[in-house]
């Protein structure tokens, strides 16, 4: 398996309790799971993959850490990277919004030679839009804690399901 780094901002927990969610089925020790509040950009360069993921927070921001810890990652040799994205929003107070942040991060890592994995089907989600969306998918993994805590295992597991293929 390529050598996996995650990487993760969050406010109230939810999106750092994911991303430890993901770490355990995935094997990723817990030195690989990085909080982008502490962790430098150039952390990322020891690994061929990297599971970025972010709150959406307000009517569709970044999580606070994001800011500099994206405009450091933008910087970086990301060429032949394989990139998947998470991240947590309110689908129900939030829909207009629904995480947003997995767009924001995708769109400022075009160019950036990495190579982008784990897009999901809308189909299941409750939502009014999102930025998250290309061509009738979202870009990564959206999670729902507040709303659909239920949900968050069997979406996660599907997600992981068709990304460990590439991670191989």
């Amino acid at each position: 398996m390529k050598k996996v780094g995650i990487f993760y901002g969050s406010t109230t927990g939810s999106t750092e309790s994911a991303a430890k969610l993901i770490a355990g089925k995935l094997g990723v020790g817990s030195e690989d799971v990085c909080n982008v509040a502490n962790t430098r950009a150039d952390a990322v360069d020891k690994y061929d993959a990297l599971l970025l993921g972010s709150s959406t927070w307000g009517v569709g921001e970044l999580q606070d850490d994001w800011y500099g810890f994206l405009d450091g990652l933008k910087k970086r040799n990301l060429s032949g990277k394989t990139v998947a994205l998470f991240g947590c929003g309110d689908s129900f107070s939030f829909g207009a919004s629904f995480c947003d942040a997995l767009g924001i991060i995708h769109e400022a890592l075009q160019g950036s030679g990495c190579l982008f994995a784990g897009a999901v089907e809308d189909e299941g989600y409750s939502y009014e839009a999102s930025a998250a969306l290309v061509d009738g998918k979202f870009v990564g993994l959206p999670l729902d804690d507040g709303n659909e805590d239920h949900l968050t295992g069997p979406r996660v597991d599907a997600w992981l399901k068709g990304l460990k293929k590439t991670l191989e």
